[in-house]
């Protein structure tokens, strides 16, 4: 799986460990231009943690311009409107802000922190940058050739070649199925234009989520949104089709020369708005998401020593969902792991799980890993991402309720519905032993 494809997981994770009732009271604000925002007003700290975020992301690369958002998205820092790359740096600096720019597969993310004494400065510099970049030829070329540097790294990197293998089988010609960084080829080519262009298709008011978390009011925060946001397009590029898994049950073997193989495997997974997502976040908890205390953990690493590490992760990205896993093992002992995951899966799908394993699993989802509110930029990334996953500003306080729901029969039939052995990919990087497709 690919990091992104990891971050989506884990920020589902997250979404989904939230406490029952976290210590914030979330106001929903809109504009005066019309911009919907949530906030949480703290004036305790003089500061202020304000996230934006674009749907649509890097899959929304003109054909022919892979690699063009994620270009476009680093160079957003690299000078804006009369400041070049380090006049923007110094201004920045000096009233002791910050501002990181980030893409994925389904979302360009901003995420900005100022104190309030230089806020109206700050928002200032942060329009510049997402209203006015320079895309300075020199900016250009010296981040251009970072991105080529870390396509060549990744094309060595085993894990980042199992999960790209598993995407491109999974999602063919659709953007999931291509890495968002482009390739060697691809950001080669793309000019200033295809980067202007770029940033109209992603930077839209259409597509934009807002949260602020801090020493601001909601008249002010009205008044921020609209002087960061006003200038930018209405609209944006038509986002991408919903694509179907694609992936054929089996093995797809990458010769790459490793005393040890990494190992992606899944099949089609479930929607974060299905009715059964809690139970199968429950279920996947108790399969391999719950660490040492997981099954695939217990199967192999604690009784045969396989693997350092394995896990299982639900994937639920805007376009299409997947069910996925992975482990790394010596290349004699792959074949042994890719036969215990089947078994596994194939287990639980048929016999559920114990009413002990759903207990210890509430327990620890609802007790002992919960994502604390512990800061302002934190809270601000989960109130954005709760409005693009369309839950309600009352989810913070409704979670635990609904995993404590969930019953031994809501597992038993979520697992038959969503764990199909048979389905089953494995992309193994490696020279592995013995790994076949096994008979039909």
């Amino acid at each position: 799986m690919t990091m992104m494809r990891m971050v989506v997981a884990l920020a589902a994770a997250v979404l989904m460990a939230l406490p029952a009732r976290a210590a914030v009271e979330i106001e929903e604000v809109t504009s005066p231009g019309g911009i919907r925002a949530w906030l949480v007003e703290e004036p305790s700290i003089p500061f202020v943690a304000l996230e934006l975020r674009f749907r649509g992301g890097a899959s929304l690369d003109a054909e022919g311009k892979r690699g063009a958002i994620n270009l476009m998205t680093a160079l957003l820092e690299e000078g804006a409107d009369e400041m070049d790359a380090q006049a923007f740096a110094a201004a920045r600096d000096a009233m002791a802000a910050s501002f990181a720019f980030d893409v994925g597969d389904d979302s360009l993310s901003v995420s900005a922190r100022f104190l309030t004494e230089t806020r109206d400065e700050a928002v200032e510099l942060l329009r510049a940058a997402l209203v006015a970049p320079r895309f300075d030829a020199d900016a250009i070329e010296r981040v251009r050739a970072q991105v080529i540097s870390n396509i060549r790294s990744s094309a060595k990197d085993p894990n980042h070649i199992a999960g790209r293998t598993f995407d491109s089988l999974a999602f063919g010609a659709h953007p999931y199925g291509t890495g968002r960084n482009g390739t060697e080829d691809s950001v080669a080519a793309l000019t200033r234009d295809d980067l202007v262009a770029a940033h109209g298709r992603v930077l839209a008011r259409d597509r934009v989520y807002v949260s602020a978390v801090g020493d601001i009011d909601a008249e002010t925060l009205g008044a921020v949104i609209d002087r960061l946001l006003a200038d930018l397009p209405e609209t944006g590029a038509p986002m991408p089709e919903r694509v179907t898994v694609a992936l054929e049950p089996g093995v797809t073997v990458v010769d790459y020369d490793s005393p040890q193989s990494v190992v992606v495997f899944g099949h089609a997974g479930i929607d974060r708005h299905d009715p059964d997502f809690f139970p199968a976040y429950v279920l996947n908890h108790i399969l391999g998401g719950g660490g040492f205390g997981s099954r695939l953990m217990e199967e192999l690493r604690e009784k045969r020593g396989l693997t350092y590490g394995v896990a299982s992760y639900l994937v639920p990205m805007d376009l299409a969902a997947t069910y996925q896993g992975s482990f790394a093992s010596a290349n004699d002992k792959v074949a042994e792991g890719v036969a215990l995951v089947r078994d596994e899966w194939a287990k639980l799908a048929a016999e559920g799980v114990t009413a002990e394993e759903l207990e210890a699993a509430k327990t620890y989802l609802t007790g002992a890993f919960p994502l604390r509110f512990d800061g302002n930029a934190p809270i601000a990334r989960i109130l954005v991402g709760m409005q693009m996953d369309g839950l309600p500003t009352s989810y913070v306080e409704t979670r635990n309720a609904k995993v404590e729901a969930v019953t031994l029969e809501d597992v038993a039939r979520v697992a038959a519905r969503i764990l199909r052995p048979e389905a089953l990919h494995f992309v193994a990087v490696g020279r592995p032993e013995r790994l076949a497709t096994p008979a039909n």
